[in-house]
């Protein structure tokens, strides 16, 4: 397995008790296909967007370090583009 890095940033709009679930969920699927999560999660809250991503200027960031075979990834990746409530995501391989 590899470590990896992803933070997530999240629509503005959601409640902070729905971005607990939106997070929980993403530990479901990564444990669930045999990852580990790695360190806590660290949510990094609101803040100001670079630039504007479907009309918002913020956004709610959320870091997590996992552990994941690197053939899940793609499907992982696909998961998080499907998801409405998320603005953007970047996936990192951590090297060691």
């Amino acid at each position: 397995m590899r470590e990896y890095e992803l933070t997530v940033v999240f629509s503005p709009e959601i409640a902070d008790e729905d971005i607990a679930n939106e997070i929980e969920k993403l530990d479901q699927f990564i444990t669930e296909k045999g990852g580990e999560i790695t360190a806590e999660v660290n949510r990094l809250g609101r803040r100001k967007l670079a630039y504007p991503i479907r009309n918002f200027r913020e956004g709610n960031y959320v870091l997590t370090q996992f552990q994941l075979q690197q053939s899940l990834t793609a499907e992982l990746e696909r998961n998080l583009e499907s998801s409405e409530e998320i603005l953007r995501h970047l996936l990192v391989r951590l090297d060691k």
